[in-house]
């Protein structure tokens, strides 16, 4: 197992001026941090990536489309396509970045919605989208991590149980899920056995707080979370996602009007302390 912390909770850029926080972040015990993908070239990320090896720190990618102009579940071929164009872009930035997971709520359009649940033609045509994701992903050896999503914040996926079926028709090596616990305790009437049902599809995990503050300080199961994860043999990342208000629109996005902790500080250190107590217990 190893622990990451995603730094959007600082920024969209990573960038040098951020070492020193890279820094602490190595100094507190983390194996790597996740590292987020939304605007740059390759050539960025791939000097970003020398950066944290001098660190010493691994990396994994996150990110996400707010534009509906390249919504991979449109109607309108081209809109479609947009979207193709922008994961393929994306990809190539994590394996520039020595990433070899890229995840998010990467099937749709980040809060946008029709009025209505999904329709079986829009499925058909998130299946054709990420089969498109898929190949192009397999040649670059970065596994996609799907995200299913609270109501609130998208229509498409909104349980593990969708999101894997969904996975399972698209049929592609590279197009997985990943599993989130602050999405599954509001849309899940069972997050442990939403997990246990998927274990087969999850390549990729967010440790993230009912409030999305402090893992530990809410009401998250953690305990049988934990226990869960490690009884089906998952042996990979496990990564801190909290938000704060310091990035306006990301904070737009995710509805967090308020702080939820008194620090960044305490968000990672005691977020660490947390999984890393956690994991042990539950392999005791």
């Amino acid at each position: 197992m190893k622990i990451g912390m995603c730094m959007l909770l600082w920024t969209t850029t990573v960038s040098k001026k951020h070492e020193p926080l890279l820094r602490d972040i190595k100094a507190t015990g983390f194996d790597g941090v996740e590292i987020p993908i939304f605007s740059g070239t390759p050539d960025d990320y791939k000097k970003l990536g020398a950066l944290l090896d001098r660190i010493g720190l691994e990396r994994t990618a996150v990110s996400a489309m707010g534009d509906p102009a390249m919504n991979l579940i449109s109607a309108d071929g081209s809109t479609r396509k947009a979207g193709i164009d922008y994961m393929k872009w994306a990809i190539d930035c994590a394996q520039a970045l020595g990433a070899s997971t890229l995840s998010g709520p990467l099937h749709s359009t980040l809060g946008a919605f029709s009025g209505s649940g999904p329709t079986a033609a829009e499925k058909k045509r998130s299946v054709a989208s990420q089969r498109a994701i898929g190949d192009h992903a397999g040649k670059r050896d970065v596994t996609i991590g799907l995200e299913a999503l609270n109501r609130f914040e998208c229509y498409l996926f909104n349980t593990m149980d969708d999101l894997s079926e969904h996975i399972d028709a698209i049929d592609r090596s590279h197009i997985k899920a990943m599993y989130d616990t602050f999405h599954a305790n509001i849309e899940e009437a069972d997050p442990i056995g939403a997990y246990r049902r998927n274990r087969k599809n999850i390549v990729h995990i967010h440790i993230s707080e009912n409030d999305r503050g402090v893992p530990g300080r809410g009401n998250i199961p953690w305990q049988e979370t934990f226990s869960v994860i490690r009884k089906c043999g998952y042996d990979d990342w496990l990564t801190i996602e909290a938000f704060g208000r310091s990035l306006k629109d990301l904070a737009a996005a995710t509805k967090v009007w308020r702080d939820f902790s008194e620090s960044p500080e305490a968000v990672y250190r005691d977020g660490y302390k947390h999984i890393r107590n956690g994991w042990k217990k539950a392999g005791a």
